[in-house]
């Protein structure tokens, strides 16, 4: 590595506790790896929305692009902050999570219409802004940016799937989309 590589690298791995996953990757690029750096570190630390939802909106991300490190790295975090371990099962099938608290399904509305519609209905962006203000809002926007970004990262370069995990998606093995067996078609 370049010094400045490795600057980087000393700095990563003192706040996230080691180098892995697309840092692995960024790091060939330093100018976009100390960017993205900074807004994940935001997106997952420092920005308004509480820890169960910031854990949310990177699961959202992440199965919206099938990216299983991430998933694997994070699904234990989201339940453990607080998101309901069905919801999480439901969102890694494909299925529509329910939430019992109302501005969590507000926010969940609110991202999933992001991320499969590409657009938000003025309904469901009424309750996500009562619930989470503009400022709030504009940090979702970003975090589900940043994460959609690293999901991009990940199945691009094949990033480890950390072997010792069982794949979180039924219809995903490796870097391939297949078809559950429960769903094939007889010629």
């Amino acid at each position: 590595m370049t010094e400045r590589q490795q600057e980087l690298a000393a700095r990563i791995a003192g706040r996230r506790g080691a180098v892995r996953g697309p840092f692995k990757v960024w790091l060939h690029s330093p100018d976009m790896c100390e960017r993205a750096e900074s807004l994940g570190a935001f997106a997952r630390f420092d920005c308004s929305l509480p820890q169960h939802l910031r854990e949310l909106t990177l699961l959202l991300a992440a199965r919206n692009w099938d990216a299983q490190y991430s998933w694997n790295a994070h699904a234990h975090q989201a339940i453990k902050a607080g998101i309901p371990e069905a919801a999480v099962k439901a969102i890694a099938e494909g299925r529509e999570a329910v939430f019992d608290d109302e501005a969590d399904q507000a926010f969940y509305r609110f991202c999933r219409e992001v991320l499969h519609e590409h657009f938000v209905s003025d309904a469901t962006f009424a309750a996500a802004l009562e619930h989470f203000g503009p400022k709030g809002l504009v940090d979702t926007i970003g975090a589900l940016g940043n994460f959609t970004m690293l999901g991009m990262c990940l199945n691009t370069f094949q990033v480890d799937l950390q072997p010792d995990r069982e794949p979180p998606f039924p219809d995903i093995r490796g870097f391939e989309r297949v078809v559950p067996d429960g769903d094939r078609q007889e010629p």
